[in-house]
């Protein structure tokens, strides 16, 4: 595969952001199998956002000759309270979460922090070494891909997440760091403190975070309005009214979508469009909408453009767009969704809080 079609596959949506483009090309032009880091806190289900869209980049990276890994950070899980920093349940359900990436995402490759660190003492000298290089005011800025306002209590353990994050990328041999954009302050550390030890910056991907069901609103947990806002709507298993599991069938899906904020007309932070945007049109060329014929009969969208400007024009109706969206949602989540299906409940336990 030529480096134009690499670079295509590595910045097609879900790709939001690449720092930098040129380092990319650069990194694909020497490197025919780079190497690549995602980590993942474990906590509640995996939801579309968490499993689909991640791996959907995760596929595309692979085609691409990137060696991809899932990293499953049960350390950071812990610092970070998830699961009530219950060490027993945290690896039980990374089980669970490294299965279903590689259920979802054949070939991928899962590691575990704890497998990392054990008997690694070079790993927490980096960690020291990375650490004098960040103030206390730079890491409590950083805290924010916690989920975790700088305005909140914070324990000490926290403020070694960033530095921690940062290593973790380097010791797995990632040239290519990449996560969801909530986690953007923390690669762009690593950038920054990187050529200080004397190592190479990793290229930062950030794919889009997928908008939960909910009308978007700011939480406050960053100081920028526009990034607050986007982060604060993103998919959260906390929120399970809001989230669409990979476990959810399609009678669950399509009652979720029916209370979901989907305005006639609105299109900015619209979830419903984004979905088809960013999941059914990433695996289809087209998008056939079934309608009785009083209503205007099945109509088909050769693109996303498409199909959002006839939503604009109010063309399309958001129970139609639902309604449509919902089945290929359905289609696409089936496999990995029948494969814990005699374990879900099990699943469920483990992972409530």
């Amino acid at each position: 595969m030529d480096v134009e079609k690499k670079v295509e596959l590595a910045l097609r949506p879900p790709t939001l952001e690449v720092i930098t483009p040129e380092q990319l090309r650069t990194l694909f032009e020497t490197n025919s199998s780079p190497g690549h880091y995602i980590g993942l806190e474990i906590s509640g289900l995996l939801h579309l956002g968490s499993l689909v869209v991640t791996g959907f980049k995760l596929r595309d990276l692979m085609e691409a000759g990137v060696r991809a890994t899932v990293y499953l950070a049960d350390w950071h899980s812990v610092i970070n309270k998830k699961l009530g920093g219950d060490w027993d349940r945290i690896r039980k359900a990374a089980e669970y979460y490294a299965e279903a990436f590689r259920t979802f995402v054949p070939g991928v490759k899962t590691v575990l922090g704890s497998d990392l660190y054990r008997g690694n003492d070079r790993y927490w000298r980096y960690v020291l070494e990375f650490s004098t290089h960040v103030s206390l005011a730079r890491a409590t800025r950083t805290l924010t891909i916690m989920g975790r306002s700088t305005k909140e209590s914070l324990d000490l353990a926290q403020f070694f997440y960033p530095s921690m994050q940062s290593v973790d990328i380097h010791e797995l041999g990632a040239d290519i760091a990449h996560a969801g954009m909530d986690q953007r302050k923390v690669h762009v550390l690593a950038r920054e403190i990187y050529p200080k030890l004397g190592w190479e910056p990793p290229v930062a991907l950030h794919h889009e975070l997928l908008l939960g069901l909910a009308e978007p609103t700011r939480s406050g947990i960053d100081d920028d309005e526009k990034s607050d806002l986007i982060v604060s709507s993103k998919m959260s298993k906390s929120h399970p009214e809001f989230s669409i599991f990979i476990h959810d069938d399609l009678e669950q899906i399509e009652a979720k979508l029916r209370r979901a904020w989907c305005p006639e007309g609105v299109v900015e932070l619209n979830p419903i469009l984004q979905y088809a945007r960013l999941i059914v049109f990433h695996e289809k060329r087209e998008l056939r909408v079934e309608r009785p014929q009083k209503f205007g009969g099945d109509v088909v969208f050769g693109s996303y453009e498409e199909l959002e400007a006839a939503y604009k024009r109010k063309e399309l109706h958001p129970v139609d767009l639902k309604m449509t969206v919902g089945r290929e949602i359905d289609r696409i989540i089936s496999p990995v969704r029948e494969r814990f299906s005699t374990r879900f409940q099990k699943i469920k336990e483990l992972l409530s809080t």
